[in-house]
């Protein structure tokens, strides 16, 4: 692909990261009253009913290893989401996104084939330690090793993500595996989220999450999969953590510690670093 062809291909990721961030950053404000799970809940359901309106896809196409990827898809999805937001209810967000980057990046450097890609993975490691709990410390353990399941899920995310885009036109197989992750969230999701769950203005805020959280970073991330290699997306995702903590700053009001701060920045330089080094997508 040329430069010209990868561009736009990255502005696509960039998109769906402000996207997601703010997404989760209106997610939080929701805990309160339906939960982690039930706000995983409205945001899946709804991004599934806007998928499905969209697309239209068909029970019919699910044959073989379609029908496989489609239903691997909807647990990753399902899984990744939850451990997340689980996670999110422990811990700030930009120390939420910095953890679950493990999963994309260690996609980006698995894909790699450059010896340099190791400083730039000592240097990623590095600054998930610093953000490791201490004991005695004020980050909670069990938020952060949510939000390293949560990363194990992404990685399984994007691997499927790709297979299932090349797999189904457009997003039929994401509305596919969004509906499955839906039903598969149904009775948790109900049993935290109670009679909140139908209350309308916690409903619209729902919605707004789906649409931010989901259906448009999804559908981004879905298109700039077929253009780009997975390495170079899962580098790309390491924008994730200084987008997160700003926003978390702006929006929630959560300040980092000097030791945070340059946690994330390790994080996001390695990132930097692996891009240059990363394999140019393949051809179309």
């Amino acid at each position: 692909m040329s430069e010209s062809g990868r561009t736009p291909a990255i502005t696509l990721v960039l998109g769906a990261i402000v996207s997601v961030q703010v997404g989760a950053a209106v997610a939080k404000t929701l805990f309160d009253d339906v939960g982690p799970t039930g706000t995983v809940l409205l945001r899946l359901a709804f991004a599934a009913i806007v998928l499905i309106a969209i697309w239209r896809p068909g029970l019919a196409s699910l044959r073989g290893g379609r029908a496989r990827d489609v239903v691997l898809f909807g647990v990753a999805l399902a899984a990744m989401n939850t451990s997340f937001y689980l996670a999110l209810d422990r811990i700030p967000l930009g120390i939420a996104v910095t953890l679950e980057f493990v999963g994309p990046l260690g996609v980006a450097f698995a894909a790699s084939r450059h010896r340099l890609d190791l400083v730039w993975a000592a240097l990623a490691a590095s600054g998930i330690l610093l953000l490791s709990p201490a004991p005695g410390g004020d980050l909670d353990a069990l938020g952060s090793a949510l939000a390293l399941l949560a990363g194990a899920f992404w990685a399984a995310y994007i691997v499927l993500s790709a297979r299932v885009g090349r797999s189904f036109a457009g997003g039929q197989g994401l509305a596919l595996a969004m509906a499955l992750a839906t039903v598969l969230l149904l009775g948790p999701g109900i049993a935290d989220g109670g009679e909140g769950l139908l209350e309308p203005g916690l409903l619209a805020a729902g919605f707004a999450v789906a649409m931010l959280s989901s259906a448009i970073p999804y559908s981004l991330e879905l298109e700039a999969l077929r253009r780009l290699a997975q390495g170079t997306f899962g580098v790309l995702m390491s924008l994730e953590p200084a987008v997160a903590a700003t926003v978390g700053f702006l929006i929630l009001d959560q300040g980092l510690a000097a030791r945070e701060v340059v946690a994330i920045t390790l994080v996001v330089v390695a990132s930097a670093g692996a891009l240059r080094t990363s394999p140019p997508p393949a051809e179309a």
